[in-house]
Parts: structure tokens; sequence; C-alpha cells
């Protein structure tokens, strides 16, 4: 009998083969000179004995890619690095490489409803200038959008010194479903439009090439480049503030999924047809944890109907000052939203098994959204597995952290244009 109903195979027949279809070397095996730089960068400093050690690589192809490297004015001798006291009468120490910082400089930036922020780096990372402008909330049109970006960066280079044509990229985030691949928003509530092709746009504009992602995804790159995630081969970064989102680090990578749309938690669906969301559609997660659900509650719950013109932060504010002063109505608000906010991240257990949840946003001063109870509830909506859960920490960087994962953004895609293509030998 064929296996699985399918027609039955002659021996004579051509074999077929089974397993997955790697692709070949030089497409699926990232190039030998690209896996040296983000050594260096990673390291800071670090001699050719080191990254070949680390690499498993020959000296020799190290000395001939660092070769390489120094002759296209990406990295540099920069001295010899500490060594251990032990190691401190075995002669003369290796000389270390290090990235040429101003080999490249980028910016990141990020666009939201209430304020815009800006960093410019250069390629060793370092911050070189930064600025943020509050915004009134609401969305805007594209072009309204566009004229704001500019002239956000035309403001952070001035106090970076530079003019913009000495950028090499330019790192977006917004919120809301982003096709960071095809460089689309689909939707965003910064955005009056839908399905804006927000990249080509903002190049345009700017004047140098423009990469966008979704904002979650750029705290976890900046996670992942600058903070905790470092060291981690796999971690979640969750925020809640205006909205709720994820980034998602696999084997030390962002994981988008196919479309780019991937870990959008604020979206997974806690309730059929519940609680309005801002996307349009009902009973997603963030209609119940995020800043405008919190306010929707407060003014039914605590009849505060006569102030629905405030702003949503004077509400949360209020709201917040209620549940501290022991106000049943205003606690119990904070109470369900942390359930939900219990639920969510229990599934994000169940879904990925994380090493690392990080709880990130401006919302993280709101200590009842993550308090004892409520990570005790996502304990038991988690998979019974026998040992503990993952690590959840708090980060609480400021409004410049989604930049930074914005200029991370740039700098990755800068790195890989530069050094992504084409095939090296390993040795």
């Amino acid at each position: 009998m064929a296996p699985f109903g399918g027609p039955a195979r002659s021996p004579r027949d051509e074999p077929q083969g089974v397993g997955p279809l790697f692709p070949p070397l030089g497409e699926g095996a990232r190039p030998l000179r690209l896996q040296v730089f983000e050594r260096i960068r990673a390291a800071g400093a670090v001699p050719r004995v080191r990254i070949a050690r680390e690499l498993r690589v020959s000296p020799a192809s190290v000395t001939a890619v660092t070769s390489e490297l120094i002759e296209a004015g990406l990295i540099e001798e920069v001295g010899a690095p500490p060594r251990p006291e032990a190691d401190s009468a075995r002669g003369r120490p290796p000389v270390a490489l290090g990235v040429r910082p101003s080999a490249h400089l980028v910016a990141g930036i990020k666009l939201s409803d209430r304020e815009h922020t800006a960093v410019v780096v250069d390629f060793a990372g370092r911050l070189i200038a930064s600025l943020a402008v509050p915004q009134r909330p609401g969305p805007q049109g594209l072009a309204g959008l566009l004229e704001a970006a500019e002239t956000l960066l035309e403001g952070v280079v001035a106090r970076a010194g530079i003019g913009r044509s000495a950028l090499s990229a330019v790192g977006l985030g917004v919120p809301g479903f982003v096709e960071a691949g095809a460089g689309r928003v689909l939707w965003s509530p910064v955005l009056t439009e839908r399905d804006v092709p927000l990249a080509a746009a903002a190049a345009r504009r700017l004047g140098v090439p423009v990469h966008i992602d979704n904002d979650a995804n750029l705290v976890a790159l900046a996670e992942l480049w600058f903070g905790v995630g470092r060291a981690l081969s796999d971690f979640a970064v969750v925020t809640i503030e205006h909205g709720v989102g994820m980034g998602l680090v696999l084997n030390h990578r962002l994981f988008r999924g196919t479309r780019g749309l991937a870990t959008e938690l604020g979206h997974t669906k806690v309730q059929l047809d519940g609680a309005l969301c801002r996307c349009g559609q009902r009973g997603c997660l963030e209609a119940y944890v995020a800043d405008y659900a919190l306010a929707r509650e407060a003014t039914t719950a605590l009849n505060w109907t006569h102030r629905e013109g405030q702003p949503v932060s004077v509400l949360l504010e209020s709201l917040f000052d209620h549940a501290k002063a022991g106000n049943p109505a205003a606690r119990s608000i904070f109470r369900r939203a942390g359930r939900f906010l219990a639920a969510g991240l229990a599934n994000v257990v169940n879904l990925f098994d994380p090493g690392l949840i990080i709880l990130s946003g401006e919302r993280m001063r709101f200590d009842y959204l993550y308090a004892a109870e409520t990570l005790a509830e996502m304990e038991t909506l988690m998979l019974p597995a026998g040992r503990p859960g993952p690590k959840i920490e708090v980060h609480a960087w400021g409004d410049l952290l989604w930049a930074h994962g914005a200029a991370a953004l740039a700098l990755s895609e800068v790195t890989e244009a530069l050094l992504g293509a084409g095939r090296d030998e390993t040795g």
C-alpha cells in the first residue's frame, strides 16, 4: 500500500529523496567576512587569534579577511586588549582590532502619536546625538508624517554636527502592522491611510536609504544590540504603552515571520466579540491592557464621563493615583488588565518557551500591571513542565530606547549590504 494513499512506486523509479532541502553553501551560509566583522563589533576590541578560535577557522583565513576589512576602511587596529594578570608575563600581547567608528553613520527614528525620537550613532554603535519632540495625539496623513520625520532628522543631524548626506541609512519605526521586507505599513495608529509604502516614500523625502519595522521589534533589537539580550540566544520583549507589542529573538536573530508580521501579541484574541481595539477588530489583548483601554474602563467605572476630553495620559495618572489611594474600582481596573496580561504572557511561554521575557514601555511604572499576583497567575496558565518558567524583567529605558532599536536596524542593513553578499571559504 502506498503511504498516505499516494501512488505506488516501482523499485526501478528514480529516487526522489526525503528530508529538508537546504540551500547551497553560498546561499545559506553567512559569509566569513560578515561573521568576522560582527565578532569585532560585538567585542569592541579583539585580537585575530581569538576570532579564529571562536569561529573555528584558520588564523590565515582571519588574517586575509581582516586585511580586506582594514583596506576597505571598516575596521582598524586599536592596540592591545587588556590581558589577565596571569598572562602578563607571556610576551608581547596581540594587536586588537575594532570597528572604525567614522566608516558609516546612521540615524534611528521612532514615530508615535505622543512623541517622536531620533538618534545618530556611528558604525561602532556609539551614540553621537539624540532628540525628542512631543507630538499631538492622533493619526495623520502620510505627507504630515513624512514632514515630521524630515524635521526630526534635520534636528538630530544638526546636533550631531553633520548633514543628511553623511548618513548611510535611516532606521524608522512605527507602531502597527509593518511588512518590513516590503517596506510597507499595512496599518498604524499614526497613519490615516492603510497599506502605505512608507520606506520608499521616506527615502525619497529624506534622500537617504530608509528601512522600517514595527516599533516592538525595535525594542527587541535595542536589547539584542545594546542590552541584556546580547548574551541570550532566545528572549521575548513585550511592550506595554499606547498599545501592546512584542518582539521575539530566536537564536540571536529577530524573528519576523514570512511577511514580517509575526508576534503581534497585542492583536491576539483573548475574548471573542469583546472590547473594540483601535485596529478595528474586537477582543484583542491590547483592547484590555493598553493605555486607551485603561482610560476607557476608568471613564465608565469611575463615572468620569465629564473628563472624556482630557488626554489619556492625564486620565491614567489620575486612575493610578486613585488605585494607590485604595479606590476599589480603580484597583479592579488594573487587576482585570493584569489578568489579561497574565494570559497573554502565558501564551508567549507556551508557544515559544523563551529564556527571558522583558516587559518594557511607558506603562511599566503602573506596577499593578505586573504585580506579584499577575505573574503568579501567568504561572498557573503555563504548561505544567515541572520546572520554573522564564525569568521576567521590567526595563524602563525611556523613550530613546525605540530610536536606538531603529539605529540598530539601520546598522544591520548597512552591514549586510557591505558584507553579506558573495561567498567565502572558511579555510
